[in-house]
C-alpha cells in the first residue's frame, strides 16, 4: 500500500524558517523523482521543487529559488524541504509527490508528472 505523509508545517512569522518532511512507503522510493507542490486558497496547485532519484539534480520555481532547498535521504525514504526567509505569500498547503520517472522532466512543475501524493501539511506565514 502506497503511503506518502508530510509533516513539519505550522505557523511562522515572516522571515522565519520551517523544514518540511515527507516519508514514503509502498513503492521503491529511490526509483522516483520527488516533488513538492503548494496550493493557496483559490489558486491552482503550484510546483515548488523537484529532485531526481539520486538527489544530484534539483529544480525550483522561480518564486522560491535561493529561498527553499529540497533534499532526500533514500536510506530513510524521506524527502525534505528547507524553507528560509518565509513570506506571507508562501502561505499554502504543501504537498509531497512521487514522480512517475527517475528524473525531473522539463514539465516537473506539472501535477501530471506525479503518481503518488500525500495529504498535505499547512504552512501559514504571518506578516
Amino acid at each position: 500500500q502506497v503511503q506518502v505523509v508530510e509533516s513539519g508545517g505550522g505557523f511562522m512569522q515572516a522571515g522565519g524558517s520551517l523544514r518540511l518532511s515527507c516519508t514514503a512507503s509502498g513503492f521503491p522510493f529511490d526509483a522516483h523523482a520527488m516533488g513538492w507542490f503548494r496550493q493557496a486558497p483559490g489558486k491552482e496547485r503550484e510546483g515548488v521543487s523537484c529532485i531526481d532519484w539520486s538527489g544530484r539534480d534539483t529544480d525550483y520555481a522561480d518564486s522560491v529559488k535561493d529561498q527553499f532547498t529540497i533534499s532526500r535521504d533514500n536510506a530513510k525514504n524521506t524527502l525534505h524541504l528547507q524553507m528560509n526567509g518565509l513570506k506571507p505569500e508562501d502561505t499554502a498547503m504543501y504537498y509531497c509527490a512521487a514522480g512517475k520517472y527517475r528524473y525531473c522532466s522539463g514539465s516537473w512543475f506539472s501535477p501530471d508528472e506525479y503518481a503518488f501524493w500525500g495529504q498535505g501539511t499547512q504552512v501559514t506565514v504571518s506578516s
